[in-house]
Parts: structure tokens; sequence; C-alpha cells
């Protein structure tokens, strides 16, 4: 039985160390070597404010697009992928990504709920579920625990708070970047003496210490994410990029996660939201960067990863009198990876003639979101289509998995 006094001490380990990195994951050994579903790895980004999918994969062949979108239109800068759709020029390595068969857009993807409410809107988007508020949990947490009967899977969320999409019954390490660490102080090491022999947490303090002190290492490259920014998480390129790769750092380790979840902020574009240069410009090239960052830090592991990146609405389909776009309806997920099949769009495009708007305002939704992340989930994770449709995301048998993604 073990004693209160070494309960406590594990408590106040927890507690003392404080390093922002939880240790649950790193206490257990991988999966199966042989299990090809254990180097299997997925990441969700949630861009939070109402991504502008019309400019992120604008679609210049589209001839309403131009006079709909005024001042913030994209033209010959634009980065094409076909005759009708390219990338925004901030997206030079996503595109890079693109012509490689590594990178696909889904132009006119929403959640069920038509919302325009920032706040209804991203917990549809991160619950699930099929009405506002009809869960409490993420799920993506859910689709980690329909996994757990046959194997453990490992999950960090990235952030000053974990993102709904990764809270519920499953556990999840968290992560909260940009933190300052006393690199001199003395109270790690006297711990480590201490639990040196604990079986448990000896073992895992080491490998803790040893994750945060490469987290450090690559935050310190990290310029211009002070602390406000990382409560935010809304870095620059540079800072975006060893985020990435720090993450990446983390999916590598043995044992590490699986499954990681962040959100970056700021895509809210009500006023000058610019065109190849501006706010917008700037949100997209951190999202850039980011994703460079897991590629290039993921090495090898890239070819069996897929980055999922999706947003609460879109904005208008014209622009407002300020230089900007309003809550919308679809707006466009990007996923990535090298297990991703070479393809065209995911989807239908509807266009953007009057008759074809949403509400004579919005790009009209083609796809359920819910089916692009089961479709990722079946075939990257696999998760089990009963589960998808009755536990991940209730109520949801209507939405099909799209297929043949991974």
């Amino acid at each position: 039985m073990t004693s209160p006094l070494l309960l406590s001490r594990r408590r106040a380990l927890v507690a003392a160390a404080g390093f922002g990195l939880s240790l649950q994951f790193l206490a257990r050994g991988a999966a199966a070597a042989g299990d090809d579903l254990a180097r299997r790895k997925l990441v969700v980004v949630i861009c939070r404010g109402g991504m502008d999918g019309l400019s992120l994969a604008p679609p210049i062949g589209d001839p309403d697009y131009a006079g709909l979108r005024g001042a913030i239109a994209l033209g010959d800068e634009a980065l094409r992928l076909d005759a009708t759709f390219a990338l925004h020029p901030a997206l030079t390595r996503v595109h890079a990504l693109a012509r490689a068969g590594e990178a696909r857009i889904a132009p006119a993807v929403a959640g069920p709920d038509r919302s325009r409410s920032h706040f209804e809107a991203q917990d549809v988007l991160e619950s699930g579920a099929a009405v506002v508020y009809g869960t409490s949990s993420g799920w993506l947490n859910r689709a980690v625990e329909s996994l757990a009967p046959g194997r453990k899977v490992e999950a960090l969320s990235v952030g000053a708070t974990a993102p709904l999409i990764l809270r519920g019954k499953a556990e999840a390490a968290s992560w909260s970047p940009g933190r300052a660490v006393d690199a001199q102080s003395r109270l790690p090491g006297l711990l480590q003496d201490l639990y040196s022999d604990d079986p448990l947490l000896g073992p895992a303090l080491a490998r803790g210490l040893a994750t945060e002190a490469m987290a450090q290492a690559a935050m310190g490259d990290m310029h211009g994410l002070d602390a406000s920014a990382a409560q935010r998480l809304r870095p620059g390129p540079e800072a975006a990029r060893s985020l990435g790769t720090t993450l990446a750092g983390f999916m590598r380790e043995p044992g590490g996660p699986q499954v990681a979840a962040l959100s970056l902020d700021g895509f809210d574009t009500h006023a000058n939201q610019g065109a190849a240069q501006g706010q917008l410009a700037q949100r997209l090239a951190g999202l850039d960067a980011l994703v460079d960052g897991l590629r290039t830090g993921l090495g090898p592991g890239w070819k069996d990863t897929v980055v999922l990146v999706a947003t609460e609405f879109g904005r208008t389909a014209r622009v407002n009198g300020a230089n900007g776009a309003d809550h919308g309806t679809a707006s466009t997920a990007l996923i990535l990876g090298g297990g991703l099949k070479p393809g065209g769009i995911i989807g239908d495009w509807p266009g953007l003639s009057q008759a074809s708007l949403y509400e004579d305002r919005d790009l009209a939704p083609t796809l359920d979101v819910r089916g692009l992340f089961k479709g990722v989930l079946a075939d990257h994770l696999g998760v089990d289509r009963r589960a998808l449709d009755t536990t991940v995301f209730p109520d949801s048998a209507a939405a099909a998995p799209v297929a043949g993604l991974v």
C-alpha cells in the first residue's frame, strides 16, 4: 500500500514543479512498435475569430469574386492551385506542400449550426455537437477516449488553457508556451534526487525536465512572443515556426503525444483586413510558419502526420465599408500532411453568383465540417464509424465521413 507520505510527496512534485507541461503522458511507454497506427500523428489547429476562407484560398477564377471583394480581393499575387483556386501569398510553404500533394483545401465548409456568434460557433466546432452547448466535452477528447479500449493514445493541448476540443474524460497533457522558467532553480535537481528511486515519478520527472529544456531552448528563438502574446497564441512567423518545431519535438518523443490541439487568435477582420499585405496576411504568415515548423521538426514522422486547420465560420462574401468582412457562414478548411492522398478540392464549390449566396450575403456551405473530421479520424487514427456517428459527433449519422483523404 502506498504511504500517505509518498502520496503527499507526489502531489507536491506535481504542484511544485509547475513546468507548464503536464507529466501525465511522460510516464507511459509507447505503443507496440509494430503497430502502424501508433506512429500516426494528428494536429488540429483552430483559427479563432472567423478566418476569411475567401482570402485564405481565393477563388480568383470565379467571375464574381473580384467584384464582391473589392479592395481586399487578391489577383496575380495569389499562389495558383488550379484554374479556380489559389492560396494567399503569405502561405508560401503551404503552397509548396500543395504542389507536392501534401495539402488540400475544403473551400466551402461549415458546421451544422448557422450562428454568427463567435462563442456559439466555436462551441459547435470544438464540441462536435449538432447544436450549441449540446455537450460539455470536445470531439477530439471523445475520439481519444473511444480508442482507449484497444490502445492508449496520448494527447497534448497547447496554450494557457485547454481548448474545449480536448476537454473531457480522456487525459490530456498541457503545455503553455512563452512561460518564463528559472533555469538556475535548485528545485528540479532536488526533486530529481528525492524521487530517483521512485519507479513511476523518477523516470517521469527526468523525461519531463528534458522535454522542458528542449522547449525552453526552442522558445529562446521565439522573438516577439511576449507573455501576453503567449496567452493569446498570436505569434509572428519566427515565433510560430519555433512553436511548431517545439510541438514536433514533443510528438517525436517515445511515448509522447500522438494527438495535439492548439488555437491561433486574431482572425476577426472586420476592418482593414488587407489583401496581399495587412493584418490577415500577418496571421496567415504565422499559420504558414507554424505548419513549416511542424513539418521540419517531425522529420521522417511527417509522412505519418495529418494537420487539420479549421475556423468557426467564414466572412461575408462582400467587402464591408471598413475594408474588412463581417461574420459569415462557410469558410475554408486546410488538411495537410505527408500521409495525405493527393487530390483536388474537398467538397463542391457553390460559386459566388448572387443566386448562390447563403442568405444573400455569405458563401454557401457544401460540406459539413464533421464529415471532414470524421474522414481523418477514421482513415488516419482508426476510429470506428459507429463511434464517430454516435459518440464523437453525437447524432451525426447524416454527416458521412469524407473518404480517401489519407
